[in-house]
């Protein structure tokens, strides 16, 4: 942990795993949580760069009229591993710097604070927590809640996790693994994480 900064938090998971709900739970207990997902979305409203660069790298029509068609953006990168890794670059690039500036501003922090996202490793920000609670799920699980969720097919919602998987050449040090599988309730799992947090930091 950087002297001077709370204890950072990634809580990670593929699509329809329900890091998002673990999250939720997080913000209703008062915990302090960036959501990657939203960050990017603001950046990509509101940069004219990243327009200009998602046009030219990802799709002519991926910016219409000054609006990002986020519609056609998913259709050309979920069914190109290139275009995914380019969309990646352009746009987690700007969210690091974003979290990196929103750790500083909680410096003495007493406890811990969370980030949320879905590419802990491909956006490089597992290199900026000190640990990550990674939320796991059966894949016909997680593929039932986004098609009810998300009105997706199954075959976009596979395409969706295939695009996502990833084995990263180094696993974080300290992960700690929930079980979102419809039989053991989270809200037990993240209750004995935050004491575990509570019980190290006493030692």
């Amino acid at each position: 942990m950087s002297e001077g900064l709370p204890l950072k938090i990634a809580v990670t998971g593929g699509i329809g795993s329900g890091k998002s709900v673990v999250c939720r739970v997080l913000k209703a207990m008062g915990y302090e949580v960036f959501d990657t997902d939203s960050e990017a979305r603001r950046i990509m409203d509101s940069d004219r760069g990243i327009h200009e660069r998602l046009t030219a790298e990802i799709d002519p029509l991926a910016v219409v009229g000054g609006r990002v068609d986020r519609g056609r953006i998913s259709e050309v990168v979920f069914a190109s591993a290139p275009k995914l890794e380019a969309l990646n670059a352009i746009v987690h690039g700007a969210v690091r710097r974003e979290l990196e500036a929103w750790f500083t501003a909680r410096s003495g922090c007493a406890t811990p604070v969370f980030v949320e996202t879905a590419i802990l490793y491909q956006s490089g920000l597992d290199r900026l927590v000190d640990r990550v609670w990674d939320i796991q799920a059966p894949e016909d699980l997680r593929v039932g809640r986004v098609i009810a969720r998300n009105g997706l097919s199954e075959a976009a919602v596979r395409a969706r996790i295939r695009a996502q998987a990833f084995a990263p050449a180094r696993v974080h040090p300290s992960v700690t693994a929930f079980a979102n599988d419809g039989v053991r309730p989270l809200l037990p799992q993240i209750e004995q994480a935050l004491k575990s947090i509570t019980q190290n930091s006493l030692i």
